[in-house]
């Protein structure tokens, strides 16, 4: 332990951050460097620094990551229409590979010897900042405490602060939310509390981003989205920046109660855990650039990008983002991009993203053949019956030979 001199802690301000920040200065008698990431969790992050402060802490980063995040990793997985097993849109996962990034980028500039966090043992956070570290600086040391001390409970880590007098708002730690809650600019997320049974229906008021879909307002609101190579970058003709684009859209989308998941998933390390996630822009991205995506990509590619995808969402759930095969398929998944360009005009109502209308300059709709009046000679139907007869000749002969096809 004595070897270690200085470590990069990912700091919250929260009362199990600020408590590690004292259990790394006692237990390893080092020195505790502080980030803190503004990914648009809605929180003021500033007073991080005071309390990091008060803590003994001398180098305090407190960086604002908003544009990066959605421009660098949530635009490109969103190339990707990416959901983990079929519902999950991934808002916690794809955070993590940018704040171990930044956390391996301050060990170098401060000459740190290690880097911590604190996610718990039985996470997946835990194995993303460290499939993240260890890729981008193989022989850091990392200092997880939730699996090394004895702290097992809010009110053990409360006794811990009354006791190393460090300075902690009891009042308001008391009164926390049951939920253990993750949140940036994609998404909310909650687990714990009554969601331990999966029977349970969550409670209205836990929700915080949106209201309810029976709640939301009886008329429709319809937006237009411009897109470009794949990402959108401008609504109702107003260009954004990515980061600008999701906060828009996250607000659109909470007034009319989009975005909200229920499930049951299964963690990487091995156990089934359920949460509760509201991802109001991230839903009405998914829905937009498929539509988008329907217009404007041949076939065969749109099919292979549906058989990849779910591999490249285990890949971002599972941490491995920083990974040779992560970067291969995006490679691919960007190349499909080229020509996804246009605009998607969407209705939001009462919880659905209904699409409108789509239209493009590089679409590949041909209304001429695709027309059910006169196609003016565009396609000749007289050719679908060499076609089908082929496609079904293995069939013919295995039933003239007597199999059962049934």
């Amino acid at each position: 332990m004595s070897s270690i001199n200085k470590v990069v802690l990912a700091y919250s301000g929260g009362l199990d951050t600020s408590v590690i920040v004292r259990w790394l200065q006692d237990t390893y008698g080092c020195e505790v460097v502080t980030f803190t990431a503004d990914i648009g969790q809605g929180e003021e992050v500033e007073p991080a620094r005071e309390k990091a402060r008060a803590l003994g802490v001398k180098e305090i980063y407190i960086d604002d990551l908003r544009e990066e995040f959605v421009r660098d990793y949530v635009y490109p997985m969103f190339r990707a229409n990416t959901v983990y097993e079929g519902e999950y849109l991934l808002g916690t996962s794809i955070a993590r590979p940018l704040i171990a990034r930044r956390l391996i980028e301050i060990a170098n500039e401060t000459g740190a010897d290690a880097i911590s966090h604190g996610a718990t043992g039985k996470g997946n956070d835990q194995v993303r900042f460290e499939l993240g570290a260890y890729a981008l600086k193989p022989g850091v040391q990392v200092i997880a405490p939730w699996r090394e001390w004895d702290l097992t409970s809010r009110e053990s880590l409360m006794a811990y602060c009354e006791t190393h007098s460090i300075p902690v708002d009891f009042s308001s730690a008391k009164k926390k939310s049951p939920y253990s809650m993750d949140a940036n600019l994609l998404h909310i997320s909650y687990e714990g509390g009554i969601l331990e049974d999966p029977w349970a229906e969550a409670e209205e008021d836990m929700w915080r981003w949106s209201v309810s879909p029976e709640a939301a307002p009886d008329q429709a609101e319809e937006i237009t989205l411009t897109y470009v190579n794949g990402d959108i970058t401008a609504i109702n003709g107003e260009p954004m920046t990515p980061a600008q684009v999701l906060e828009r859209l996250n607000s659109l989308g909470g007034a009319h109660g989009i975005g909200r998941a229920d499930l049951v998933e299964n963690r990487y390390v091995g156990m089934k855990s359920r949460g509760c996630y509201e991802t109001p822009g991230g839903t009405i991205m998914l829905k937009a650039h498929r539509a988008i995506e329907s217009l404007t990509l041949d076939r065969e590619a749109a099919h292979m990008k549906d058989e990849l995808m779910p591999r490249y969402a285990n890949l971002i759930y599972n941490g491995y983002w920083w990974s040779p095969e992560r970067k291969m398929l995006q490679a691919a998944i960007d190349d499909t991009q080229t020509y996804v360009n246009g605009e998607v005009r969407i209705k939001l109502y009462k919880g659905n993203v209904i699409v409108a209308g789509r239209r493009s300059e590089d679409s590949l709709f041909d209304e001429s053949v695709a027309t059910f009046e006169d196609d003016a000679g565009a396609y000749d139907q007289k050719d679908a019956e060499g076609f089908i007869k082929l496609n079904a000749l293995r069939l013919r002969i295995a039933a003239g030979k007597g199999r059962d096809n049934r």
